[in-house]
């Protein structure tokens, strides 16, 4: 069965920030699920048993390569969509801030992620995933 098509995904995201304004961003590869060649801040889908937490500190470690110093729940997103396929997806995200150490970051996930870099909140790269300008628009005071 597969998380968001066969029944609703859990994930977290997750937009880490090395707290003077910039936020590390990484580029979708091929080799990912779906959304190729488009920006997003970071997230997986949590395991059977997994606290949320927990799924925060994995996911954090496996893409950027860092421990989390800080985080801020700042809310959830139901999330329905249908992906390059034509699947219908339904996922709930539960959306973080997390201030990391922009010295020990790294690309933890060459092959899904083409790049990673640092933004400012009014010069993010292009093109986006499709969910993140939701994900800003809501979250957008809490950000800065």
């Amino acid at each position: 069965m597969r998380k968001g098509v066969d029944h609703i995904g859990i994930g977290v995201v997750f937009f880490c920030h090395n707290g003077k304004g910039k936020f590390i961003m990484s580029k979708r590869s091929k080799k990912t699920r779906d959304e190729h060649g488009k920006w997003d801040p970071g997230g997986g889908g949590m395991k059977f048993g997994e606290s949320i937490d927990g799924a925060l500190k994995r996911e954090v470690k496996e893409e950027y390569c860092t421990n989390i110093i800080e985080s801020e729940f700042l809310g959830f997103r139901d999330v329905h969509r249908t992906d390059e396929k034509g699947n219908k997806t339904h996922w709930i995200a539960l959306d973080f801030k997390v201030f990391v150490d922009e010295n020990k970051v790294r690309n933890g996930e060459p092959k899904a992620h083409e790049e990673i870099g640092w933004f400012s909140l009014n010069n993010l790269p292009n093109p986006l995933h499709s969910q993140f300008p939701n994900f800003i628009k809501k979250y957008r005071k809490f950000l800065i």
